[in-house]
């Protein structure tokens, strides 16, 4: 969840990566990458909305790009070129994760779906948002509710 007012929430997927790597944008902006530290990083699928928009969350503790938004107080999201340029050569944030599209609710709507018990909340991890393999993500922030996916049917019915 990047943003959550009265208005609605937007939100980022960060479990679900593309076929395409970030090195393909730096190719199609015609930015010289002079490191390999995200060129191979995968672009991951950040939600149904605008999926032709580019997002980077990062760490910061303070927004240092144009249109960045702080999302935690030591994490933001842009829709920055800079931010790829700096990526590109080392001098961007020391961690980050680029998506296209992202996740939005009207008023009303996330807290309504958490209330039917359609969402687990839990607080950010940075361990699980920039380390933890992309399918492994959603067990590990369920983990940290004490919830086993695993142990979770898919299956519902009337007792």
């Amino acid at each position: 969840m990047c943003h959550h007012d009265d208005d609605g929430a937007i939100g980022i997927i960060i479990n679900k990566a593309t076929t395409h790597k970030i090195g393909e944008i730096f190719s199609e902006m015609d930015i010289i990458s002079t490191i390999d530290t995200y060129a191979k990083q995968p672009i991951l699928n950040g939600g149904p909305l605008s999926q032709e928009l580019g997002l980077v969350i990062h760490n910061s503790k303070q927004p240092r790009w144009k249109s960045s938004l702080k999302v935690d107080h030591d994490l933001c999201l842009t829709s920055s070129k800079e931010i790829l340029a700096d990526m590109a050569v080392g001098s961007g944030p020391e961690h980050a994760l680029v998506t296209f599209g992202y996740a939005s609710w009207g008023p009303g709507q996330l807290e309504s779906e958490i209330s039917e018990n359609s969402w687990l909340t839990t607080p950010v991890d940075h361990d699980i948002l920039f380390s933890t393999p992309y399918p492994d993500r959603w067990h590990r922030s369920a983990a940290i509710l004490g919830i086993d996916i695993n142990q979770i049917s898919s299956q519902f019915g009337h007792a």
